[in-house]
């Protein structure tokens, strides 16, 4: 019998998928659940597991896009599973006896077809081939056609590079690869982000010194008593987050055509980097969750991420985002929103530099913190004291995130 294999929907907005890398070629025998295929939606990569046992025919290709609900391949559940090494030297001898026809018939395609005559529309650019040519600033002249009479075609066009200079004899490789459906949305959402809203940025420090003494004091306790889970910087800012959207409604709010939704949770996104490029998960009702609850869902994002095991439910929804770029060394940056969320906190490295403390110079860790938010329906009361909760709460975090009793807070 032969099983039809469609692509089913990742998640209700997804209409289109594409197939990013197939694990399987034409003609393997697969087992029932195994991995076939990974597919790019706009969201996340996702695996295609095999609905049946049996000989597997492609439909597809790398690269292309198919819809939500169409066929990618057949599975022929009648197909005997292959015995030991048979298929592998059958498959051999079938590989190896074309080389030799192409061997033998090499010197009949020896000879090149004469280059055609030069014509009036030899270089000469289509209407869509110009269009692009002017947009990458590109001389048509510069370009080889290969359209009829040797005329630009807009393939010409999309594959044109401008010109890099005169070599040195050096090296100068290039490679053009397609960019991922991911990465593409992502592209797209951010350039939407920046055409779309009223970003600002505004920017605060923050002491680190309270928060070190006390994930100092508690962090090897914190992590004996639940199950190897960390006690790091996540979770204050998380805490001192949702403390501040608390106080300030509009930064936990988005803009729907002429009409504001207000939300009374806190779902947080945290961005992380993951191999397939930046993912947003997300964190729900974070209002609710204790320093415990923070740390052990945000582990556990991360590591879906990290083995590309993370789904479009884990990324769909966010009230508000958090991206730390810290971890890589970042100083000091301006985070693009998330649309359609309407503002982000920016996490920055770490360095100890010296401040006025009471009159005295001292040394201590700082961080600089930023949040950019859309001006459209946060004003800038809201936006900079959101960012002032944040500061106190993270340079009190004993009074305003523990209660004044850390031991109850972190579940000790």
């Amino acid at each position: 019998m032969i099983l039809e294999m469609k692509v089913p929907s990742p998640g209700e907005s997804i209409k289109e998928v594409e197939i990013a890398t197939w694990l399987v070629k034409d003609g393997d025998y697969v087992e029932k659940d195994q991995a076939i295929a990974e597919v790019d939606s706009d969201k996340a990569t996702l695996e295609l597991p095999a609905e049946a046992s049996g000989i597997i025919t492609l439909k597809a290709e790398e690269g292309d896009a198919v819809a939500v609900g169409a066929v990618v391949c057949h599975i022929d559940t009648d197909g005997a599973k292959p015995a030991g090494d048979a298929p592998v030297a059958e498959a051999t001898k079938t590989v190896e006896a074309p080389k030799a026809e192409v061997k033998a018939e090499a010197p009949k395609a020896a000879p090149v077809a004469a280059a055609p005559a030069a014509t009036y529309a030899s270089g000469t650019p289509s209407p869509a081939a110009r269009k692009i040519l002017d947009e990458k600033n590109i001389a048509p002249a510069s370009i080889t056609g290969t359209g009829k009479d040797g005329r630009i075609t807009k393939d010409d066009a999309v594959n044109a590079v401008p010109s890099m200079g005169t070599p040195t004899g050096c090296s100068r490789g290039s490679e053009r690869t397609k960019l991922s459906m991911l990465r593409r949305k992502v592209a797209e959402r951010l350039v939407a982000a920046k055409n779309e809203t009223a970003m600002l940025t505004t920017f605060n420090e923050v002491n680190m010194t309270p928060i070190n003494l006390i994930r100092n004091e508690y962090k090897d306790a914190f992590k004996a008593k639940h199950g190897g889970i960390g006690l790091g910087y996540m979770s204050f800012f998380t805490k001192a987050v949702t403390r501040a959207l608390k106080l300030f409604p509009d930064v936990n709010s988005m803009m729907d055509g002429d009409h504001k939704i207000a939300f009374d949770f806190c779902d947080i996104s945290i961005a992380v980097s993951g191999p397939k490029g930046l993912m947003v998960p997300v964190v729900r009702n974070a209002e609710n969750l204790t320093f415990r609850g923070v740390e052990a869902d945000i582990k556990r994002l991360a590591l879906k991420a990290r083995d590309g095991q993370i789904t479009v439910d884990d990324m769909t929804g966010g009230t508000f985002t958090i991206t730390n770029g810290g971890v890589f060394g970042s100083m000091l940056s301006t985070p693009i929103i998330n649309p359609p969320q309407s503002g982000i906190l920016g996490m920055h490295n770490i360095i100890e530099r010296p401040i006025a403390v009471n009159g005295k110079v001292e040394i201590h860790p700082m961080m600089y913190v930023a949040l950019s938010y859309d001006h459209r329906i946060i004003d800038g009361r809201e936006s900079v004291g959101f960012l002032v909760a944040v500061k106190e709460a993270l340079e009190n975090p004993m009074e305003l995130l523990l209660d004044n009793n850390p031991k109850k807070a972190f579940e000790l």
